[in-house]
C-alpha cells in the first residue's frame, strides 16, 4: 500500500523576459542569466522524488526538471514551521529577525511579512528577471491583501494565502 502525504508546494518562478527591451542594468554583469524555479514543499523529504532515489515514488516530471537543471543535495530551513522557513527562504534571515516568529501565521493574524524586508524577488527584478509566486503563500493576508506576494517583489501570484486547513472565521448572522 502506498501512503501519500499532503505536500503544499511554495515555487517561486523567476525568469528573464523573451524580448530584449527589458534588458538587466547596465551595473550588472551581461553574460546569459539562467531562469530560475524553486521548488519549496512542506512535508517532503529528500528521499521522496525519483530523482533523489526513491524506489517506488513516481515523479517524472520533477525528475525531467532535475536533469536539465541544477540540483541540490543539502539544504537547511530557516525553521520547522510553515511561515518562517518561508520568510526565510525569501528573505535570507531567521523568522526572528524578519517578524515571523515564532510560528505560523492565520487566517486572524494581524500581521505578515513587513514590506521592508527585502526577497530574493526584489532583488532578482532589476536583473531583468520576470517574477511569480505559485502556491501556498502563507506569509499573511493583510486588508486587502497587504502582505501578498504582488506587494513583495512579484509580478504574479497563483495561490492561497493560508494552508487548506484554515479557514478565515466570519461571524454568523443571527
Amino acid at each position: 500500500m502506498i501512503s501519500w502525504r499532503c505536500c503544499w508546494l511554495f515555487s517561486l518562478v523567476l525568469t528573464l523576459p523573451s524580448s530584449s527591451s527589458s534588458s538587466p542594468s547596465s551595473s550588472f554583469s551581461t553574460a546569459p542569466q539562467p531562469n530560475i524555479v524553486i521548488i519549496f514543499a512542506d512535508d517532503l523529504g529528500f528521499g521522496d522524488l525519483g530523482c533523489y532515489g526513491h524506489p517506488t515514488s513516481a515523479t517524472p516530471n520533477l525528475d525531467k526538471l532535475a536533469t536539465k537543471g541544477l540540483r541540490f543535495t543539502d539544504f537547511y530551513a530557516a525553521s520547522p514551521l510553515c511561515s518562517p522557513s518561508r520568510a526565510g527562504l525569501l528573505t535570507g534571515r531567521h523568522g526572528v529577525r524578519s517578524g515571523i516568529y515564532p510560528g505560523v501565521l492565520y487566517p486572524g493574524s494581524k500581521g505578515g511579512l513587513p514590506l521592508n524586508e527585502t526577497t530574493i524577488a526584489e532583488i532578482l527584478k532589476p536583473r531583468g528577471y520576470a517574477t511569480a509566486m505559485v502556491g501556498k503563500w502563507h506569509l499573511g493576508l493583510g486588508a486587502i491583501g497587504t502582505y501578498l506576494p504582488i506587494h513583495q517583489g512579484f509580478d504574479s501570484f497563483l495561490g492561497v494565502p493560508y494552508s487548506h486547513d484554515q479557514v478565515q472565521q466570519h461571524p454568523t448572522k443571527r
